[in-house]
């Protein structure tokens, strides 16, 4: 039987992508890959705050979160100024009883399946808004996932410029070289946001390819 969640997941990507006058970096990718954790590591490095709050449990993030004016120089003296705009995990099914699972009683874990769902759609619509987008990875899972084949295959399509972060890499199960094969014609680079490990080697990207 077709997924009815899974068919409206691949219709709201023929939408039209357009060039903004102010640059706008979004943080894309599925659940728990650690987007927010890496929204916190680049607003601690350049504006001494956090973002937004990190969660264990998928789908912590539903709302579409913007932090403007973020300027980070690098070593040459160059800067790049860029809205930062961390969104909700994208997940091709949303279920209720996944968030039970994880110790939520069943009242909450409905709102938050109902307020996951829409934080997808509004991810999916605020891609025509991004100049760059930068797809978090879990770098101890399989990359050949649904939604990263999908996400990543239309941003090509129409030409958005792509980095490809491979978090996590403090952990033993990382492994980046898989990575780099899902997507060979990206940049990937391995970090971890959580302890702000090779961050120096993410900016530089984000000046390669986002200036």
């Amino acid at each position: 039987m077709a997924n009815p969640f899974k068919a409206f997941f691949m219709k709201l990507f023929s939408g039209l992508f357009r060039k903004k006058k102010h640059v706008k970096l979004g943080l894309y990718g599925p659940p728990n890959g650690g987007k927010t954790t890496l929204a916190n590591r680049i607003c601690q490095d350049w504006l001494g705050e956090d973002m937004g709050v990190v969660s264990n449990i998928a789908h912590e993030t539903r709302e579409i979160q913007i932090k403007e004016q973020i300027s980070i120089k690098n070593e040459g003296g160059k800067e790049l100024t860029f809205n930062l705009v961390d969104t909700p995990g994208i997940a091709t099914k949303i279920d209720y009883e996944d968030f039970i699972k994880a110790g939520l009683a069943e009242k909450e874990a409905k709102v938050r399946a109902k307020e996951a769902t829409k934080g997808i759609i509004d991810s999916i619509k605020w891609l025509d808004e991004m100049d760059t987008v930068i797809i978090v990875l879990d770098a101890t899972l399989d990359p050949y996932s649904q939604v990263n084949i999908t996400l990543i295959g239309n941003l090509a399509a129409r030409e958005i410029p792509v980095v490809i972060v491979a978090n996590k890499i403090d952990l033993k199960k990382a492994n980046i070289k898989r990575v780099e094969s899902a997507f060979p014609q990206y940049e990937v680079v391995g970090l971890s946001a959580k302890y702000g490990t090779n961050m120096d080697e993410f900016y530089d990207a984000l000046f390669k390819h986002a200036s």
